[in-house]
C-alpha cells in the first residue's frame, strides 16, 4: 500500500479503533475455539465484540488453513478491513527444529545462526505466522535461570552477532535495502528489552538491579546490535531496569532505544506485563498503567487491556498522548504494509506449501549439520572418542532411547531423533546395549528420578566395551518459569555414573540439557564428556555423527560451566578487585578467592576440544593509523580434519572505570587440513577499545592486551598502545 493510501486508512480510524489496533489477544479471545496453553495469567477484560474485531495482532494461531481462517473472520467483520498481524514464539525452528540458542551459540557459526532462522521462518510463514518473538539478545551469566536456553551465552559481543544474523535470517537480506519483507520470511521481535537476564537469585520475572555501565556495557548491546541489522520490533521484559519496570520506563524505551539508537520499529510488552505492573507497586491501577506506557512509547499491549480501556479518557485529559497513540498507530500499520498484508493478508498460508516444506530432507540436514556444530567436546581422556567401528556399545540412562530432545520453545516441534535411534542409522551394524532407559520424569510433576535398576543395568552393560552414560534434565524443566537451585544430575542418575565407571569400562558422559549443569564429579569419573544441550530434531544423529568421528565436534561453551552452583554467578569477562588470587597462590590467605572451591568454572567460556590438536603461534598486531591489523598463525598437530575457533580478546590494562579481564572482539571458524597452518588475521578499531565512561562510549590511552587463542583462557597475548 502507498504511503498515501496508508494516511488515508489512518485517518479514518476512531480513536478507540486505533487503541484497539494496538492490544494483542491469543487467537481463541477473537474465535472462542481453543489454541495452546498460554504464559501467564487470564485476561481480566470483558471486551465488546466490536472491540474484537479491531484487534490488529494475535498470537498462538498455528497452521496454514486456521490462519487464513481466521483471518476471513477477521477481515469480513472489521469495518476497515485492516488485516491481522499474526505473531507466535519461533524460537529455534518450527517444526523442523535446530538447537536450542544456548547451543547454538557454541558453534560460534553466524551463518548457522542466519541460516537456522531463514529455514524457521520458511516453515512458519506456510504456516501462517508472519512474525516471530525472537531473537532473545538476553545476556545470561545465571544458569539457575531456566531461560538461559534461549540466550546465545554471557558474551555482548557474540550476543549481538547472533542477534543481527538471525534477524536478517528471519527478515531476509533485502529487509534493509527495500523495507519489504518478502515471501519465505517473517518479522522478526527482539526481546526481552532490556536485561532481563539479570534476573536476582536467576528467578524468573525476579527483580534486576545494575549500575548504568554495567547495563550499556554487558547487556544492552546485543539488542543494540539487532537494531542496527534492522529488526522490526523489540518486546519490553518483565523486570525493573533502575527500579522502573520496563515496560513503562520512559528513559530505556523513549531514551535509549529510540533516541539514542534510532530504532523506529513496533515496541510490544511481554504477556501481560503491562498489567503486571501493578504487582510490582509501579502502577496504582490499569489507568496509571495506561498513561504511563504511552508516555514511555509501548505500542502494543500484549495480554492485557489496559491501553483499550483507559486510552480515550487519557487522549481526552492529556492531548501530548494522542500524539503517542498517533505514533504507535502508525508504526504498526507500517510494519503490516512492510509484509505486504494489505495486499495479501494471508502471505505466505499455503496448505499444500506447509505440507511440502515442514520437515523436508532439506532442512532436516540443515538442522542436522548445525547441531552437530553446536556440540561440545570438554573431556576425551586416552582417545576415548571417537567410537570405532567393532565396538560393543552400552548406552544408560533416560536419553538412551528418548525422542524428547527438541528443547523447551519447541512449540510446533514433534519429537526428535533419541541417541540410540541416531547410532543404529549411523552404523546399522553396530552391537548396541541399552539399560535403565526409562524417560525421565520432570520437577513439575514431583518426580525427580529415574526407576531405580542400577544393578541390573551394571549387569547388563558389564561386557561392553564402551559405556554412554546419556543423562541429563528434563527438556520441560528448561525455559521460562523453570528457574532452579540444584543444578546436579537427579540422585539415581549420579548413582547410575558412578557404578557405570567401577566396572572399569571407558564411561562417556553425555550430557542433555538446557543450561550448565553442575557435573564436576561425574566430569572426574568419566573418560569423556560430550554436552550435547537438546539439539532438536536432529539430536540423535547429529550426536552419533560426532560420537562415530563422522562429524569433528568444533562446539565451543557460549556460557561458562560453574565448579558449583555456590560460585554463580561464574563468567569469564569478570573485573579484578583489588586483591585478586593469583595463579599458585593457593597459600594466600586475604585474597578473593573461596576456601572450599577454585575461583575459576570448571570450563570456561570458548572452551571445547576437537579429535584434532591445533597450536597457536606469532600473534602480531600492527597499527595503522586507528586500526590495528591482528595475526596469528595456527596449526593442525595431529588428528583428522578439523575446525578451530579462534577467537580475539582485549584487555584495557589501565582506565578510567575498572575494566573485565577479557572481552572478546572477534571468532573466525578455520577449517585445516592434517598438518596445515595458516595465519588467521582480524582487525581492531578504537571502537572496539571503548566504554562507556559515564557520559559516552570512548577509548582512553594506554596500553592494551591483545591476546588470540583456542577459549578465554588458553591465549597468546601481545601488549599494544593507544597513543593520545
Amino acid at each position: 500500500m502507498k504511503q498515501e493510501e496508508l494516511n488515508r486508512l489512518f485517518d479514518s480510524l476512531t480513536d478507540r479503533e486505533k487503541l484497539a489496533e494496538m492490544t494483542q489477544l491469543v487467537t481463541s479471545l477473537l474465535t472462542g475455539r481453543e489454541d495452546m496453553a498460554t504464559t501467564g495469567g487470564s485476561l481480566d477484560a470483558n471486551l465488546a465484540r466490536a472491540d474484537l474485531d479491531s484487534i490488529g495482532t494475535t498470537l498462538n494461531c498455528f497452521g496454514a488453513e486456521e490462519s487464513r481462517r481466521v483471518q476471513d473472520e477477521h477481515l469480513a467483520a472489521n469495518p476497515h478491513k485492516i488485516p491481522l498481524l499474526f505473531m507466535a514464539d519461533v524460537i529455534h525452528g518450527y517444526r523442523t527444529v535446530f538447537p536450542i540458542p544456548l547451543a547454538m551459540g557454541c558453534s560460534f557459526d553466524l551463518e548457522a545462526a542466519r541460516e537456522s532462522a531463514e529455514v524457521a521462518a520458511r516453515e512458519c510463514s506456510a504456516a501462517g505466522v508472519q512474525l516471530t518473538f525472537s531473537p532473545m539478545a538476553d545476556l545470561v551469566r545465571d544458569p539457575r535461570w531456566g531461560r538461559v536456553m534461549e540466550s546465545t551465552g554471557e558474551d555482548p559481543w557474540l550476543n549481538g552477532q547472533m542477534a543481527a544474523a538471525m534477524v536478517r535470517g528471519y527478515q531476509g537480506e533485502e529487509y534493509e535495502k527495500t523495507g519489504v519483507i518478502g515471501p519465505g520470511h517473517v518479522a522478526a521481535c527482539i526481546k526481552h528489552f532490556a536485561a532481563y537476564g539479570a534476573s536476582e537469585a536467576g528467578r524468573d520475572y525476579n527483580t534486576v538491579d545494575l549500575s548504568e555501565g554495567v547495563l550499556r556495557e554487558y547487556y544492552l548491546p546485543a539488542y543494540l546490535a539487532a537494531v542496527r541489522a534492522g529488526v522490526c520490533m523489540a518486546m519490553t521484559s518483565f523486570n525493573t531496569v533502575d527500579r522502573i519496570p520496563a515496560t513503562v520506563n520512559r528513559p530505556l524505551l523513549r531514551g535509549i532505544l529510540r533516541e539514542e539508537n534510532g530504532f523506529d520499529g513496533v515496541v510490544i510488552t511481554d504477556y501481560g506485563a503491562l498489567y503486571e505492573t501493578l504487582a510490582h507497586g509501579a502502577c496504582a491501577d490499569k489507568r496509571e498503567a495506561a498513561k504511563k506506557a504511552l508516555e514511555a512509547g509501548v505500542d502494543v499491549e500484549m495480554m492485557s487491556t489496559c491501553i483499550l480501556e483507559h486510552g480515550e479518557e487519557l487522549m481526552r485529559e492529556f492531548p501530548e498522548l494522542r500524539q503517542a497513540v498517533d505514533e504507535s498507530v502508525r508504526r504498526i500499520l507500517a510494519l503490516k504494509n512492510a509484509l505486504g498484508l494489505f495486499e495479501n493478508p494471508y502471505k505466505d498460508a499455503d496448505a499444500e506449501k506447509e505440507k511440502s516444506l515442514l520437515l523436508c530432507a532439506e532442512h532436516r540436514a540443515a538442522a542436522r549439520r548445525i547441531a552437530g556444530e553446536s556440540i561440545v567436546l570438554l573431556k576425551n581422556e586416552n582417545h576415548t572418542l571417537p567410537l570405532r567401528q567393532g565396538m560393543k556399545i552400552g548406552i544408560a540412562g533416560p536419553f538412551a532411547r528418548s525422542r524428547s530432545v527438541l528443547g523447551s520453545w519447541s512449540l510446533a516441534g514433534t519429537d526428535g531423533v533419541s541417541l540410540f535411534e541416531g547410532l543404529r542409522e549411523v552404523w546399522p551394524g553396530a552391537e548396541l546395549h541399552t539399560a535403565m532407559d526409562g524417560e525421565l520424569g520432570s520437577l513439575f510433576d514431583g518426580v525427580t528420578d529415574v526407576e531405580d535398576r542400577i544393578d541390573e543395568a551394571c549387569a547388563e552393560l558389564a561386557e561392553c566395551d564402551v559405556i554412554l552414560a546419556a543423562v541429563g534434565e528434563n527438556q520441560n524443566d528448561t525455559g521460562e518459569c523453570s528457574s532452579k537451585t540444584d543444578l546436579r544430575l537427579t540422585r539415581n542418575q549420579r548413582r547410575m555414573v558412578e557404578r557405570l565407571c567401577a566396572l572399569g569400562k571407558p564411561v562417556v558422559l553425555v550430557v542433555f540439557s538446557g543450561r550448565p549443569l553442575e557435573i564436576r564429579e561425574e566430569a572426574e569419573q568419566c573418560a569423556a564428556v560430550v554436552q550435547a544441550w537438546f539439539l532438536g530434531t536432529e539430536s540423535g544423529t547429529a550426536l552419533a555423527d560426532v560420537l562415530t568421528g563422522r562429524v569433528n565436534p568444533s562446539g565451543r561453551l557460549s556460557m561458562s560451566f560453574p565448579q558449583t552452583v555456590g560460585q554463580i554467578p561464574v563468567y569469564y569477562n569478570h573485573a579484578n578487585t583489588g586483591r585478586p588470587r593469583l595463579t599458585g597462590e593457593q597459600s594466600e590467605r586475604f585474597t578473593t578467592r573461596f576456601i572450599d572451591c577454585p575461583n575459576e568454572p570448571l570450563y570456561p567460556f570458548g572452551y571445547g576440544l576437537s579429535y584434532t590438536k591445533f597450536s597457536y603461534r606469532d600473534l602480531r598486531a600492527e597499527q595503522n593509523g586507528d586500526t590495528w591489523s591482528v595475526r596469528v598463525r595456527v596449526r593442525s598437530e595431529e588428528g583428522p580434519e578439523g575446525v578451530e575457533t579462534v577467537q580475539l580478546y582485549i584487555r584495557d590494562c589501565s582506565a578510567s572505570r575498572v575494566r573485565p579481564v577479557q572481552e572478546l572482539r572477534g571468532v573466525q571458524r578455520v577449517r585445516l587440513l592434517p598438518g596445515e597452518e595458516r595465519e588467521v588475521c582480524f582487525s581492531l578499531t578504537k571502537d572496539d577499545l571503548s566504554f562507556w565512561n559515564g557520559s559516552s562510549f570512548a577509548a582512553e590511552p594506554g596500553e592494551f592486551l591483545i591476546m588470540a587463542g583456542s577459549s578465554s583462557s588458553h591465549v597468546l597475548s601481545q601488549s599494544i598502545t593507544l597513543a593520545d
